[in-house]
């Protein structure tokens, strides 16, 4: 369980947003990529979850190139967008249940898995209220929970605290280092060293769509 880009490239027209980028997440890390806007992060989690195709390079989920097999990485990956919807009509309970037929996981099994996720993300208050009635914060709990219905391996997760209040950015921050801890492969995308240097275990500078630094963490177990 690993995620593996080598000299990956992107363009769009005649901009080029990754230039070579090269970089290596195994399981049980969570890495941050970390830079400004414009330095090729969302583009990077994108071409990992086979949302878009790289120009140039390979980029490895799990083994399996993001080109080549896009259907066994998405099998994978779970995926956290900044601007990722949550239908307003349906409730927590009943969007865990619609990507759940999407995935095609049992009833049973997304039931059994539903709750537990509601219970770990603290979401029973309002795990049954149509969506439109929930805060920012709320819509980002459901979320995390629709990106790991599937029991992903690799994470992938881009701003995930921004615009949260301090209570639930904690809930979310705390989530993705037991989630590095049982084994998952975890990529974080934000512009915040600060925030990083609390999640993460490694962080990866980029700047203009290539590799500046990586700095390992020290973390206490």
């Amino acid at each position: 369980m690993s995620v593996e880009l080598v000299g990956l490239r992107k363009r769009y027209g005649r901009a080029e947003v990754l230039r070579g980028l090269s970089f290596r997440v195994d399981a049980g890390e969570a890495v941050a990529l970390v830079g400004p806007n414009g330095a090729g992060k969302t583009t990077t989690l994108r071409v990992l979850a086979t949302l878009t195709r790289p120009t140039e390079g390979t980029a490895r989920v799990c083994g399996w190139d993001v080109t080549r097999h896009p259907e066994r990485v998405r099998r994978c990956v779970g995926m956290v967008a900044e601007q990722g919807g949550v239908y307003g009509r349906l409730s927590a309970l009943e969007t865990l249940h619609y990507f759940g037929a999407l995935y095609g996981l049992d009833r049973r099994e997304v039931e059994r898995r539903a709750e537990q996720l509601v219970s770990w993300l603290g979401m029973e208050e309002f795990c049954r209220s149509p969506a439109f009635t929930y805060s920012r914060g709320m819509r980002q709990r459901v979320q995390l929970a629709r990106a790991l219905l599937h029991d992903p391996s690799v994470l992938l997760l881009d701003e995930p605290t921004s615009g949260l209040d301090a209570p639930t950015a904690r809930v979310v921050r705390e989530a993705v280092r037991s989630l590095a801890r049982q084994g998952r492969c975890v990529v974080l995308a934000t512009h915040s060293q600060e925030e990083a240097q609390q999640v993460c275990d490694r962080l990866v500078l980029l700047e203009d769509g290539v590799v500046r630094q990586e700095v390992s963490l020290c973390r206490v177990p």
